[in-house]
């Protein structure tokens, strides 16, 4: 067989094999006269020294934060062992990837070991991972419909929950479409303190005989505040639970998976609920969504996304979606370590122009959100056109704003999801 022309080792093996002192290197023209070959290898193994692909404000960011990158990496191989050992102890073969269709009763397994898995790593006793939930909010609904019934009362711990919430909730053009509020279901919040954070004295005194359930946002969502950590939502959880021992806690924990070590299950809470088409999809998961929790609650939340009855046992799968799921599951640590790195690197670069940024650089993260004041329209346009046109998809196409399912305000229609850096995946990002 022939050598290749850019392996030296091929081209002269008894020479390299043999020589324990490294050869002096000629010159291109003695080489190139002298041995061809050689010269080529030597032309393949040392390439010029490329171009830096940084401008020099990024560069100097990038190496600022080296310290900050490094705690992420280890986050990331603490959690990535998690997933490992999980997918493990579920003993997840091949045969587990297969499609289904029709009432997916022919299912071979797939379903079961995801869900174990999802529990295993959340810190809960059950988990509901589907393809079928249309959306983090999807998810969401069913955890509420799970604990809710009529005359209850729905406490927003964390102030005014995410925008496509309003609407489940019947805060806004419910349109005697089936919104809670449509079932006799009161809701009331808690607004948040001066710093964005939980008023924690109005925490203590805030639930009353009908409160059935606390809901906590994880994840600042839109609103310019910071965003709750594990440990502060454990804090709330106590709280709630001191005051009303049967009050159940549903957290919102979209944007928030595997951005710290640990879960809010594992501090408490009854049930959490997020989306495949964010952090723990991996940005290959096509669709999806879960919940996780307490074993009566997911059943009843499953109940919610079939028919009572049907539960946990039946929807097809078709196709390559449970493989895509294992799989953006298993590398979701390590993509949400690069969507940290990259928040910290805009808020780096940004609050070095002058830019009002949340979190702030050194700021411990806990979710994946990072926002940037730019000020104007116009600059949001030119920011969106900017991403746009640095994405492999759709780069040529302009972003423009439009209204969408679930939004009262104007959402910018970038074909990229910023946040966990999904560059082929479809999904829409409000500036």
């Amino acid at each position: 067989m022939a050598a290749s022309p850019c392996s030296a080792s091929a081209a002269y093996p008894a020479l390299l094999r043999t020589q324990r002192a490294p050869l002096p290197l000629p010159c291109a023209a003695s080489a190139s006269r002298q041995h061809p070959r050689l010269a080529r290898a030597l032309s393949c193994a040392a390439p010029p020294h490329p171009a830096h692909p940084f401008v020099p404000e990024v560069a100097e960011a990038v190496d600022s934060l080296y310290g900050e990158f490094r705690k992420i990496d280890d986050l990331v191989a603490y959690n990535s062992a998690r997933v490992l050992k999980a997918f493990q102890n579920a003993r997840v073969g091949s045969h587990y990837f297969g499609g289904s269709t029709g009432y997916g009763h022919d299912e071979g397994g797939g379903r079961e070991a995801l869900d174990q898995i999802f529990a295993e790593v959340f810190g809960a006793e059950s988990a509901l991972v589907r393809a079928q939930f249309f959306s983090g909010t999807h998810a969401i609904t069913c955890a509420l419909w799970a604990f809710l019934r009529p005359g209850d009362e729905l406490l927003a711990v964390a102030g005014a929950p995410y925008d496509t919430l309003e609407e489940v909730l019947g805060i806004r053009n419910s349109s005697t479409l089936g919104s809670l509020k449509d079932f006799g279901v009161s809701y009331r919040e808690i607004p948040l303190a001066a710093d964005g954070g939980l008023d924690w004295s109005a925490l203590t005194i805030a639930l009353r005989p009908q409160t059935k359930c606390a809901l906590i946002q994880r994840s600042c969502g839109y609103s310019w505040r910071r965003s709750l950590s594990v440990e502060e939502i454990g804090r709330a959880i106590q709280i709630i639970k001191m005051q009303k021992p049967d009050c159940l806690v549903m957290v919102d924990n979209c944007y928030g998976e595997f951005v710290e070590s640990m879960e809010p299950p594992m501090v408490g809470a009854d049930l959490i609920a997020g989306s495949l088409i964010k952090n723990p999809g991996g940005t290959i998961a096509p669709c999806g969504g879960y919940v996780a929790g307490g074993k009566r609650w997911v059943e009843a939340a499953a109940a919610r996304l079939s028919a009572p009855g049907l539960g946990i046992d039946c929807g097809s799968t078709p196709g390559d979606i449970m493989r895509l799921i294992f799989q953006g599951f298993f590398l979701s640590p390590q993509t949400v370590g690069e969507a940290i790195k990259g928040g910290l690197l805009v808020a780096e670069v940004m609050a070095s122009k002058g830019y009002k940024v949340q979190p702030l650089p050194r700021v411990p993260r806990h979710d994946t959100v990072q926002a940037v004041q730019l000020g104007s329209r116009e600059r949001v346009l030119a920011f969106c056109e900017a991403v746009q046109r640095s994405c492999p998809i759709g780069s040529y196409i302009k972003p423009t704003a439009g209204t969408t399912a679930g939004y009262a305000s104007e959402v910018w229609i970038v074909l990229i999801l910023i946040d966990v850096s999904a560059l082929f995946l479809c999904d829409l990002t409000r500036v």
